[in-house]
């Protein structure tokens, strides 16, 4: 049996990669891997416990003893479960987004991670979105986007994401916490955020999320056609 084909999007926060690829994983009927929301689980479980966020042994110590599952949910959602509870909505918490690039930037916690997304990945029929897909992960992959937007435009977003969920942070605190995790996610050492080779590059700047889906959708199925 040939597996199903891996579609990989990348790009920075509020760029809206997360919408598109679980729409265009529902438009093409395959599974969608949130990859951001593991590293978010391993912050939220940090964040819980006091750990040291700077300490590389001790994020990655941690992982392993830490269990995160993607389950079936309401509508067609994807829940996060983190060792056995269901943590969707507090790992999108503004202490999780603060934190979360810091976890990630240590090679040792990137490594595990890219193990186990691989392995995902290797299965077939996925899209995975994140920051390393394209590069790092799964550089082979069929297909490859990188999503981007405006700097202003991308904190407009995650301003107004974060006030619907109830957590009343400014513009000012918001443009201050995606420009940090912007220069760690850029800056860091192992799989930086970066543009992969060959990967279609979309800027959501002043796109609404269902022309931007058009548009991925139909670069999908003409990728896809000469897939054998």
């Amino acid at each position: 049996m040939t597996k199903g084909p891996v579609i990989a999007i990348d790009g920075p926060a509020g760029a809206g990669k997360s919408t598109i690829a679980r729409l265009l994983a529902k438009e093409l009927d395959l599974v969608y891997v949130d990859t951001g929301a593991m590293y978010r689980a391993l912050t939220l479980k940090a964040l819980e416990e006091g750990r040291d966020f700077t300490d590389e042994g001790d994020m990655a110590g941690l992982l392993e003893c830490t269990k995160v599952e993607f389950r079936p949910g309401l509508a067609g959602q994807a829940e996060i479960w983190l060792d056995g509870r269901e943590v969707s909505q507090d790992i999108r918490s503004p202490s999780v987004n603060r934190w979360v690039s810091q976890v990630a930037m240590h090679p040792a916690v990137r490594r595990q991670m890219a193990r186990l997304q691989r392995e995902i990945a290797l299965k077939g029929g996925v899209v995975l979105d994140g920051r390393d897909i394209g590069t790092y992960v799964a550089p082979e992959a069929d297909v490859k986007f990188f999503l981007t937007a405006d700097f202003a435009e991308r904190v407009r977003r995650r301003h107004k994401e974060l006030n619907e969920k109830g957590f009343d942070l400014s513009l000012e605190e918001v443009s201050s916490e995606m420009a940090q995790r912007d220069q760690i996610d850029s800056g860091r050492a192992l799989a930086p955020l970066r543009q992969a080779p060959g990967a279609v590059l979309v800027d959501t700047t002043n796109l609404g999320v269902e022309e931007v889906l058009h548009l991925v959708l139909a670069r999908s199925r003409e990728a896809l056609s000469h897939v054998v």
